[in-house]
């Protein structure tokens, strides 16, 4: 849950979320039931529904369908991570061993699918057509981010917009469609809508941002996985393109990327050399800045102790360290 003090204000509501979506993972299969029961307990701060919830206060939303509505966000995110770890062979996250892990590829991505269901399941509770076909886009949108950067131009040829691009599919198409459907529940005018999903999408652009500072300088057992995976797999995110704009000619990156020679001294001494070179500092000025550019759209909206929340919610994704 968020160690936020704003959030106290929907404690309650996310308690009920959480249990909504515990009884969506009972199946017939009770060694089944008690997997999917340990993805969520695994699960991280839940700023996504937490989103969606105090969206929805803004305005008149009924209670049970921002419950919906924030229980259907979280378990797209939990599903999309089921599935992440399978493509990336991820064995561990948040500190616990993966699913993909324990079983074969085949189960694991249906045991994914079964959680994307119910999150599908879940927005038509909402009872609102465009609602559900924002769900369901934002949902293309990530599929879509993950199939390209499968298939992306090699990591020379990638430009800070691709990047940009890629982070928004992951991650910020998901945090703009939960503000901005939390929004149309509240009956809000259409200009406080898209300024929601504005500040949704550039929150998300600046929580991927630090995520990928954490890969880093993160602390390993806080974070809950080995730092530099990104490198590892090959996959540049900004820390290391503005390095390799500092130092185009560091013969390690290639190596690194390109995976040769030792990998693990070559990724150490690389990530050092990052961490080193100012990158680091300079990937926090854009989250920042982000950030900056989401707290302006809030503000654009009536005073409101949800608002206030959300606000807070802004700071917070720039100081978090896990």
């Amino acid at each position: 849950m968020i160690a936020i003090s704003a959030f106290e204000t929907i404690a309650e509501d996310l308690a009920q979320v959480e249990q909504k979506m515990r009884q969506s993972m009972v199946t017939p299969n009770k060694a089944l039931s008690d997997v999917l029961a340990c993805l969520l307990s695994s699960g991280g701060k839940r700023l996504r529904p937490a989103l969606a919830l105090l969206a929805s206060r803004l305005g008149q939303a009924e209670t049970g369908k921002a419950l919906s509505l924030a229980g259907a966000v979280e378990l797209l995110h939990t599903a999309t991570l089921v599935h992440d770890d399978l493509i990336d062979n991820s064995l561990l996250r948040r500190g616990r061993v993966t699913l993909n892990a324990q079983w074969s590829s085949g189960a694991t991505v249906l045991a994914g699918d079964l959680i994307f269901a119910q999150s599908a399941s879940m927005a038509a509770e909402t009872q609102n057509v465009r609602v559900i076909a924002i769900f369901a886009q934002t949902l293309v949108t990530i599929c879509q981010g993950e199939l390209s950067q499968l298939f992306s131009v090699p990591w020379r040829q990638q430009t800070k917009e691709d990047y940009y691009r890629r982070i928004y599919a992951k991650t910020a198409s998901l945090f703009a469609a939960a503000t901005e459907m939390g929004g149309i529940l509240a009956g809000l005018p259409e200009i406080q809508v898209q300024a929601l999903r504005e500040y949704g999408r550039t929150l998300g652009m600046a929580f991927q941002i630090i995520d990928d500072v954490l890969d880093f300088v993160g602390d390993e057992g806080k974070i809950g996985k080995p730092v530099g995976g990104d490198l590892r797999q090959g996959i540049v995110t900004l820390p290391a393109m503005i390095y390799l704009c500092q130092a185009p000619q560091d013969e390690g990156v290639v190596d690194v990327l390109d995976r040769r020679g030792n990998q693990d001294g070559a990724l150490t001494e690389l990530v050092a050399r990052i961490v080193e070179s100012g990158a680091i500092q300079a990937s926090y000025a854009e989250a920042e800045e982000f950030v900056r550019q989401g707290k302006d759209a809030l503000l654009s909206l009536p005073a409101h102790p949800a608002r206030a929340a959300m606000l807070e919610m802004a700071d917070y994704v720039t100081a978090r360290r896990t």
